[in-house]
């Protein structure tokens, strides 16, 4: 079974600092310290590329979470003049395109609780 990203770089990281270390001068599996090196290099590289593009991905979520706050800060401005206007208003189908419900379609907000039934003799059975 292949390792896992994490689980790769602990074992390259591993196995070069105990070559490096303790036998730095002795070749292994046909390669010097220095040609190993360079064949582990790509998977170094590879994971610097991917650090950088994880921040720039954070970078740019955040930009996109600033200019969406400042974005909706002017929805609302542009809702409320809508509203405001006397030939639109809650009402108009323009209001309701933008994704909003119509004053004249809104539920009253009125709810008439039924009367309780009152409990029976005998635990409801008759």
């Amino acid at each position: 079974m292949p390792l896992g990203p994490q689980e790769s770089l602990k074992k390259i990281s591993a196995v070069t600092a105990a070559w490096q270390t303790l036998r730095p001068a002795k070749s292994f599996g046909g390669m010097t310290l220095d040609q190993f090196k360079s064949k582990i290099q790509p998977s170094l590289d590879a994971r610097a590329a991917v650090t950088t593009i994880e921040n720039q991905l954070i970078a740019a979520q955040d930009q996109r979470d600033a200019a969406d706050a400042l974005s909706l800060a002017a929805v609302q401005l542009v809702v409320a003049g809508v509203r405001g206007d006397p030939s639109e208003g809650e009402n108009s189908e323009l209001y309701e395109a933008m994704g909003y419900v119509r004053k004249s379609e809104r539920a009253s907000g009125l709810h008439r609780q039924g009367q309780p039934n009152p409990p029976t003799p005998g635990g409801g059975k008759n």
